[in-house]
């Protein structure tokens, strides 16, 4: 039996707060950041986005790929939770493939003008303008394809808090844009399930890019009972629809929860095997 199983089954779950990320040892290291050309095993600035090539890379050869969009900026929390708001502060993509087999993408939220990047939400208050954004995801979607053998059909978007939001409001926020993804990964939170600050975040308006879905697969997971909500919003919007709900088993909001070994991530790695094979 693996150590962390021994160690979820020894928890009285059903009256003790769950564990920390930190009580779990990491057995992944997100590779550090360069201004190096892309290489296997490499995370390196691609402009204003954050690529890796994983380690089995190979030229013409066609890859699945993660697009990770990141949590708002200037977040901690009391357990020593910390979102930059950065695209070099994701970690989502890389504990999901292990560095192995699929390409990973972090793509930045930029301001109204598009010439920087937005560390809370996307484009500037009171507006929230997504236009620019939309714009630099598409463009980056495409040009990963291109440059470094992404299988267009094989692209999965993820997101951690403002990014799982932003599978839905941004993800399917227009055809154009709906139309690149095979399936959605969404940590913490859902477009819909509350009101946010920026203009088209209630349920009339997350309903209308729902129709957008169709029977594509997306993977709900938060920490602690977060998933609860959002299962409740969501099933009876979409009875038939191809969603999994799911606890990380931790109580932080970190992203981290992937480098680490546990039940949720076998789920959630078992879930994009199915996804991207």
């Amino acid at each position: 039996m693996k150590p962390w199983l021994l160690f979820v089954l020894a928890l009285p779950l059903a009256a003790a707060e769950l564990p920390d990320i930190q009580s779990v040892p990491a057995d992944l290291v997100v590779p550090a950041l360069s201004d190096e050309k892309p290489a296997p095993g490499r995370r390196v600035r691609h402009g204003l986005d954050v690529l890796y090539l994983p380690t089995d890379w190979q030229k013409d050869t066609k890859w699945p790929v993660i697009v990770e969009l990141a949590g708002n900026g200037g977040y901690k929390n009391k357990y020593g939770d910390v979102s930059t708001g950065l695209p070099e502060g994701s970690n989502l993509g890389f504990g999901l493939s292990g560095g192995r087999g699929l390409l990973w993408l972090c793509v930045p939220y930029l301001n109204a003008k598009g010439d920087q990047v937005a560390i809370s939400w996307w484009g500037d208050k009171p507006a929230y303008d997504p236009q620019p954004t939309l714009k630099h995801l598409r463009e980056s979607v495409t040009g990963i394809c291109r440059d470094f053998g992404g299988d267009p059909t094989k692209v999965v978007l993820a997101g951690f808090s403002r990014g799982a939001i932003a599978c839905g409001y941004l993800g399917l926020h227009d055809d154009e844009t709906a139309k690149l993804w095979c399936g959605f990964f969404a940590y913490s939170h859902f477009d819909g399930v509350k009101k946010w600050p920026y203009p088209g975040s209630g349920r009339d308006s997350a309903l209308a890019r729902l129709q957008r879905l169709g029977q594509r697969p997306v993977f709900i997971c938060g920490e602690g009972s977060n998933t609860q909500e959002t299962e409740s919003y969501l099933r009876p919007l979409l009875p038939n629809a191809d969603l999994t709900f799911l606890s990380t088993g931790f109580r932080n909001h970190n992203d981290a929860w992937t480098l680490r070994p546990s039940e949720a991530r076998e789920k959630a790695r078992e879930w994009l095997h199915r996804v991207v094979k």
